[in-house]
């Protein structure tokens, strides 16, 4: 079979003309290369190798004429035809499909091909089993169906007949064919077909395996496929299934009982299904989607009762009555950590637990005794990085690849053969930081000491129960919004299989979207939207884990994240075992692709969660505080930096226009300050009263989109990124000491700490992590994401980070590298260490830091040295309780009535004096009175002028003791 590629810019060039394939790729849209990695079958799954300017319209041909590997090109009847590759019309209802073509006087016709042969020809279609007839309706699709597609409200409407039998026709190849007037062939697609699915088939009874002492029961949802049958496996290394029994369908769920011996076996499904990527009838190999086990290999699924009581580590069943105290969601806070870096060179862990799941229970590791030290400073949740099944990592470590580290220990701090070395093996040793899900509801194998059977099971468990016991709440970082592999044959492809074109969300062409990375998932769909709330559920009552990350959230529908956050919320430790609504909920309210500005329906985007209590990360503190954003140049400063005060070289315009970045960034934190809240008010930089939702970024976006303090996780650095350390060494000056680096470290993590919202923070922040510059090291290796709770080092100068994402900046990361006066010393590291712990009592030393409404933080939250006549490059925030003589006020804080917090981020020692603030009994805060750094006890109040004097890049608490 031949493809007849057409693109409509150039159609004159192309009649009767025949050209190899890859040539007119390499020569039209420079993609050989891609061209060369990927099979026909599957080139226009990537349709974002396309040039957005050109259309291609695809044939298929039968001619004996066209080899495989040729480009033969005609125009029928001299129209243009779509080929069956496309899927541009929408079956949206049982009797509704849009399409977006005007038949005027013509006619509309459905076809149907149950062995997948439909095919174009000169005289119309071919191969077809069913046409039946629609029929064109005036006015717009229905309410419904456009609030559901919302990208195709201006479709035309064709009126599908009422008798029709949907259910069994949808297991069919299909297209949409109109011809003219005089019967000539116009156009033809093929159908897109979630909206109908949602209609016949939602369902909400069991899926995946079920276990009672009579035996095992499997419940598939497959409505699209023709026959489905299950594989059982003894173990996992059998290539010959023990037993291959049918499932029988009613109403799209496929399912079968089974013997109680099959328990503890494995299993996989054979599923024969239209595929619309092949244009085939496919027999596809897969998982089970609702798998709660694996195969070492992750070829089988391993059917397991996680309600046995041999999975259940000791005290399993009272962990929901222990889990660390939670009286508001105001008092978390959030440390975020990847499962391998935290104990990969960790000596003090077992060498077969380094790396894993285990290692978290060494309680007298480094890293354990690490994050005791956090934990006793106040710290309530740590977010482990992807914990799910996850592709890049075979999970059977006698497969990795590694680098002889021995070697690469004495290199320059700036050499290149590092990276050269990891970049190797990168795709084949045991670091991923786990982005890419094969399977939502399955631990990581490459994280456990085996990685088939249970292992994987118990320890994660385990896991959970340590941390808990440490102190810490457990978050997931859940990545919902896309897979990593669809299609019908790939190994790594789950849900793509089992119902092709559901899952994953197409584009108006019917090729997948991949705005988000690659694969991305439909939540609008009823039963994606079920499969990530039940996985959800699994992950809390399974593993009683007490939170979720949600990776790129905006790309999922805020309908999804309110039905999940309210079905977590419902569970008890009566009924299910655990408290549901403690769980708490955050994520990427990123607004982009091909959902932006609710383009596939209403996205859980920052703006669209306000009222919901599900928190999004605050960018806009983000990039106020460190400057420009992680998408421009590395070199443009921000409040800590040097903006305007200590320029580092950059052409960041005149004096007036960084005296207005810099003025706009401190109205930008001290939003943030105050928990991003739309309607606080404050005084900005020009002197004018205004809300949080009136000050404005450089798109005219509100800076502020938040209705509770909840709502917004403040952070200036995650994994994401270079590390706050490393980013604080490229836009500083080049001539400033490591001592003032560490000190503008520890001023951004006071901005995050003290600020009310819930304040984040990337493993490392605390003891100057480096990764060598390294702007994204999901991919980097151990040696790039090296942490060293022995604080001997930072992980700074360990040669040029990766070349893939970094190449370009190496001429500025190469002289920073080789300067040893940037590498702190384990002195330093220690220090910053202290500060850090001492900002978390400082924090959980009053609940005026913790404020749980936004009347609340409107009421006691004020800020000084505002409007045109302040000093740039410092914030004063006062935070007020009760007292005598102040009625409006409720009293919350049993010992301090007052709290002022001054950041200097300043080069030179800042002075204020504030008429509001005299006369009061202030002092440093007692925390800073002990505190190890010098340079914050020179701070100074007088009360009977209200002055204040802060050190240069210095963060200085006072408070109002009640005993005074």
């Amino acid at each position: 079979m031949a493809l007849t590629l057409i693109p409509t810019s150039s159609v004159h060039l192309l009649n009767s003309t025949s050209v190899a394939l890859p040539q007119i790729f390499a020569a039209d849209f420079n993609l050989r290369s891609r061209w060369r990695r990927r099979p026909v079958s599957s080139i226009f799954n990537f349709r974002h190798s396309l040039p957005s300017r050109t259309s291609l319209h695809c044939l298929c041909s039968s001619s004996p004429a066209a080899s495989p590997m040729s480009l033969e090109v005609s125009t029928p009847n001299s129209q243009f035809l779509d080929s069956l590759i496309y899927s541009r019309a929408y079956w949206v209802t049982q009797g509704v499909i849009a399409w977006n073509v005007d038949v005027g006087e013509g006619s509309c016709y459905l076809f149907a091909s149950k062995f997948a042969g439909l095919s174009f020809s000169e005289d119309g279609i071919d191969g077809y089993d069913v046409r039946i007839k629609l029929e064109a309706e005036s006015g717009s699709l229905p309410a419904h169906v456009i609030e559901k597609f919302p990208h195709i409200r201006n479709y035309k409407s064709f009126k599908v007949p009422s008798d029709l039998d949907s259910r069994d026709l949808v297991k069919s190849q299909l297209a949409v064919v109109c011809f003219d007037a005089e019967g000539r062939l116009i156009q033809g697609t093929g159908l897109q077909l979630p909206g109908v699915l949602d209609e016949l088939f939602s369902y909400d009874g069991p899926l995946g395996a079920h276990f009672t002492p009579e035996g095992v029961s499997l419940h598939l949802w497959a409505p699209t496929a023709q026959a489905v049958s299950v594989c059982i496996y003894k173990t996992p290394l059998n290539k010959s299934p023990m037993e291959i029994c049918p499932l029988v369908e009613a109403n799209g769920v496929w399912s079968t009982e089974g013997a109680c011996s099959w328990e503890r076996c494995y299993y996989v499904y054979k599923v024969s299904v239209y595929h619309p990527s092949t244009m085939k009838l496919e027999t596809c190999y897969a998982n089970d989607p609702y798998a709660r086990g694996l195969s070492a290999d992750g070829s089988k699924t391993f059917l397991v009762n996680l309600d046995s009581d041999d999975l259940k580590p000791e005290g399993w069943e009272n962990l929901a009555d222990e889990k660390p105290c939670l009286k508001s969601y105001s008092d978390i806070s959030i440390y975020e950590l990847h499962v391998r870096d935290f104990s990969a060179y960790d000596e003090t862990v077992e060498p077969e637990n380094r790396g894993g799941y285990l290692a978290f229970t060494s309680k007298d590791s480094a890293g354990v005794k690490h994050l005791q030290k956090l934990v006793d400073a106040g710290l309530t949740h740590l977010h482990l990085l992807p914990t799910y099944q996850f592709g890049g990592v075979d999970d059977e470590k006698e497969n990795w690849k590694s680098v002889d580290t021995s070697l690469l220990d004495g290199l320059a701090p700036d050499s290149t053969e590092a990276q050269a070395r990891i970049t190797e093996n990168q795709d084949d040793n045991g670091y991923n930081w786990g982005y890419n899900p094969v399977l939502w509801g399955v631990p990581k194998g490459s994280y456990a000491s085996d990685p088939t059977g249970p292992c994987r099971i118990t320890e994660f468990r385990k896991m959970v129960q340590a941390l808990n016991c440490t102190g810490l709440n457990v978050v997931l970082d859940v990545v919902y919004n896309h897979l990593h592999a669809s299609g019908p044959h790939d190994k790594d492809s789950v849900l793509d299989k089992i119902v092709p074109g559901y899952y994953l969300r197409r584009n108006n062409d019917g090729f997948i979207e991949n705005s988000t990375c690659v694969n991305n998932t439909a939540s609008e769909h009823y039963m994606v939207d079920r499969l990530i709330r039940d996985d959800l559920l699994n992950w809390v009552v399974n593993y009683k884990v007490d939170g979720f990350r949600f990776d790129l959230m905006g790309h999922i529908m805020k309908a999804t994240m309110v039905n999940a956050k309210s079905a977590i919320g419902s569970l008890s430790k009566e009924k299910d075992g655990v408290d549901g609504s403690r769980i708490y909920l955050y994520g990427e309210g990123w607004n982009f692709g091909e959902v932006a500005n609710n383009g596939r329906g209403i996205n859980a985007s920052q703006f669209n969660l306000c009222g919901t209590g599900i928190g999004s990360f605050n960018d806009r503190i983000r990039d106020a505080t460190l400057g420009g954003s992680p998408f421009g140049h590395p070199l443009q400063q921000g409040f800590i930096t040097g903006l305007l005060l200590q320029p580092n070289g950059h052409d960041h315009g005149s004096e007036a226009t960084q005296e207005l970045m810099l003025s706009t960034a401190k109205d930008h934190i001290q939003i943030g300050m105050v928990a991003n809240l739309m309607d606080y008010m404050l005084t900005n930089h020009e002197g004018n009263e205004v809300k949080g939702s009136e000050i404005l970024m450089h798109d005219a976006t509100p800076v502020a989109y938040a209705s509770q303090p909840t709502e917004t996780i403040n952070y200036v650095s995650a994994h994401d990124n270079e590390t706050l350390f490393d980013i604080i060494s490229l836009k500083t000056p080049m001539e400033i000491s490591v001592d003032e680096r560490c000190r503008i470290n520890h001023l951004a993590s006071s901005m995050i700490a003290l600020s009310q919202g819930i304040p984040f923070f990337h493993a490392g922040d605390e003891i100057l992590r480096s990764k060598s510059l390294d702007r994204d090291s999901y991919n980097s290796d151990d040696w790039f994401n090296r942490l060293d709770f022995s604080y001997s080092s930072n992980n700074w100068g360990v040669g040029l980070p990766p070349k893939g994402k970094n190449e370009h900046n190496w001429p500025l990361i190469k002289p920073r590298l080789q300067d040893p006066s940037f590498k702190p010393q384990s002195s330093h590291i220690v220090a910053t260490l202290h500060n850090f712990l001492d900002l978390l009592r400082i924090r959980y030393s009053s609940p005026l830091f913790r404020l749980d409404t936004a009347k609340a933080i409107q009421e006691r939250v004020r800020f000084h040295n505002t409007g045109p006549s302040s000093i740039q490059g410092a914030i004063v925030m006062s935070i007020q309780d009760g007292r005598k003589g102040i009625p409006s006020i409720s009293q919350i804080d049993p010992v301090y009535s007052l709290i002022v917090v001054i950041f200097n981020a300043r080069p030179s020692e800042f002075s204020f004096l504030s008429p509001a603030l005299k006369d009061r009994n202030l002092e440093l805060h007692p925390v800073q009175v002990m505190s190890g750094d010098e340079t914050v006890k020179k701070s100074v109040y007088e009360a009977f002028s209200g002055s204040f004097t802060v050190p240069a890049r210095t963060t200085a608490v006072f408070v109002e003791s009640r005993n005074d």
